[in-house]
């Protein structure tokens, strides 16, 4: 009988420990999910939709965010390695779509996106409270996200855009004459062009394909 109860009590402790444990990282999880899900969120709508309208890749950039987040938490509970960590990171960022072509754009956004749960996952200074960790996590995120603003933004660099134009006044097609056609370019189509190039010209339809540049 003393033997049962005894068993009986440390299974309850047992328990107990186990529950409470629970909580503590049900309680760490949240608040680094939390503040990774917010950024990434800020980061797709506020920062990657405006310039590139592309709503499809909401869901593929999100998700996976989330589950390198979980991934390396979860493993990061059972020893896991920063170089396992980081190798787990290089297969995902590598990934290709075979069902259409992804631009440069669109996979440096999902680098950042995967990064940003890495880091939330695994961040940890040694010697730190919980509560610092969080602060520097936010602080981290917080820089992530000016800097892909200001290289998005009109602020640093001006964005630069291209497409081909098919000009019929032939006779300022002349190299001593580029000044004046580059304004006449202009006038007609009311756009910021600073440079061109000639693609083609056809005189027998007095007729040229030029590739025109301009900032939006």
């Amino acid at each position: 009988m003393t033997i049962s109860i005894f068993l009986q009590a440390i299974d309850i402790d047992a328990t107990r420990q186990g529950i409470e444990a629970l909580q503590k990282m049900i309680s760490k999880i949240s608040f680094r999910f939390l503040i990774d899900i917010i950024s990434v969120f800020i980061l797709i709508r506020f920062i990657y939709f405006p310039q590139y309208r592309k709503r499809d890749l909401y869901f593929t950039y999100i998700i996976f965010n989330c589950i390198i987040f979980l991934i390396c938490f979860l493993l990061n509970k059972v020893e896991l390695s920063m170089g396992a960590a980081f190798g787990l990171f290089a297969v995902f960022s590598m990934l290709r779509y075979r069902t259409e072509d992804v631009s440069i754009k669109d996979m440096t956004y999902l680098f950042i996106v995967i990064a940003m749960g890495l880091i939330a996952s695994v961040v940890k200074i040694k010697g730190a409270s919980e509560k610092f960790e969080l602060i520097f996590l936010a602080i981290v995120n917080l820089a992530v996200l000016l800097i892909a603003f200001l290289l998005e933004g009109k602020l640093l660099i001006k964005t630069e855009s291209s497409g081909l134009l098919i000009y019929e006044n032939i006779e300022l097609i002349h190299k001593d004459k580029a000044n004046e056609m580059l304004e006449d370019i202009k006038n007609r189509t009311g756009l910021k062009v600073h440079r061109f190039s000639i693609q083609k010209i056809d005189f027998l339809k007095d007729s040229a394909t030029l590739k025109i540049y301009y900032y939006e």
